[in-house]
């Protein structure tokens, strides 16, 4: 019988434990865990959506002509450097210098603002004219995406949805890691121009996955979850050999009948 529970121990120890599996194992009851909030900032070749908004509708009109050709169902392309969606939304390009043109105002550089800085500054320059003293306006990074491959429950792309999204609201969206994704070396893979960097983070520690310079997403980054020991062994074309729980289920089940038949 001793047999059979070494066999039986072998068989489970590549399942895995609470201790591989929980997120944040280091957070106690009423653990504080100051965090320093990184919006998202516009980049060259970004796509930005905005809109702007003032009292009198045909200033409106105005200052979003391209959304008002896609509602009659043009499909323009303008030179001046923004254009209509197929949804129907203003779109305008960053230049690789980090300028747009927008309307009535002329060029602006907007690489290195956050989505509200960038409001607040295309609002100030219509502010100032005779036009718009009244615009409201809103800005939204249309191409800001991040890509989410390996062991989650949807991997594909996804859109950044907010200033201060964190690799946490990126992989609830990807439904969660699978419970064969390893949770302590999830790696982002960031740009920077024209290079890249990659960072390890440890969703076992709350601790370390706040202090990482990844726990915010950047637009273009790439998380991958990579399969933990359990599913390695798994992919092996499934096979029953001696690497796979499987195998060892097998070897316990014909000893325990040896093993029965003998001590009758």
């Amino acid at each position: 019988m001793a047999i059979v529970a070494v066999l039986c121990a072998i068989a489970f120890s590549s399942c895995r434990t609470p201790k591989d599996v929980v997120y944040f194992q280091d957070i106690q009851s009423h653990t504080v865990l100051p965090i320093e909030a990184k919006p998202l900032a516009i980049r060259p070749f970004d796509e930005l959506n905005i809109v702007v908004t003032a009292r009198d509708p045909q200033v409106t009109d105005m200052l979003n002509q391209p959304y008002i050709g896609r509602q009659m169902g043009m499909s323009t392309q303008y030179s001046d450097g923004y254009r209509g969606s197929s949804q129907g939304v203003v779109l305008y390009s960053v230049d690789e210098a980090g300028d747009i043109e927008f309307p009535y105002v002329g060029m602006l550089h907007v690489a290195g603002l956050t989505r509200s800085e960038c409001a607040a500054l295309i609002k100030s320059k219509l502010n100032a004219t005779e036009l718009a003293k009244d615009a409201v306006v809103a800005v939204n990074i249309s191409s800001a995406q991040v890509a989410i491959l390996g062991e989650v429950q949807r991997p594909g792309r996804y859109f950044i949805d907010s200033e201060n999204a964190t690799i946490l609201d990126m992989l609830g969206a990807a439904g969660d890691l699978t419970i064969y994704g390893e949770r302590s070396n999830v790696k982002v893979i960031r740009k920077f121009g024209d290079r890249e960097e990659t960072y390890i983070v440890n969703l076992l520690s709350a601790k370390d996955l706040m202090n990482s310079p990844a726990y915010y997403v950047q637009q273009d980054d790439v998380i991958y979850v990579e399969p933990n020991p359990t599913r390695i062994r798994q992919s092996d074309l499934n096979a029953n050999t001696f690497l796979t729980p499987t195998f060892w289920i097998s070897v316990t089940s014909v000893l325990v009948t040896v093993v029965a038949l003998l001590i009758r």
